[in-house]
């Protein structure tokens, strides 16, 4: 079988954010994403409720609902270090 390879249009998947849409929002929201799962999976694989949970924070219920709402990407990065740091991980950030 004669498989024809074909060759990308594009030159990356951010090159084309970067040209249409908001390449910094999309990334933004994509980490937080990253950081909401993680911290709702921390919080069920040891039984900790909301409640709990804003209490290892130091912060409030209504405030660990914005962490945990994916979309909402207004916390601090400072923020999402200590919600890290609580759960076992840490942030790293590269500059390319």
């Amino acid at each position: 079988m004669n498989e024809k390879k074909i060759s990308p249009l594009g030159s990356s998947f951010d090159a084309f954010l970067i040209e249409k849409c908001n390449f910094e929002e999309v990334q933004a929201v994509a980490i937080k994403k990253v950081l909401a799962a993680a911290l709702e999976k921390y919080m069920k694989e040891n039984n900790i409720n909301k409640t709990a949970m804003a209490l290892k924070i130091n912060s409030s219920r209504s405030f660990l609902n914005k962490i945990l709402d994916e979309n909402n990407n207004s916390i601090t990065l400072a923020t999402m270090c200590k919600v890290a740091t609580v759960i076992g991980k840490k942030i790293s950030i590269n500059l390319e």
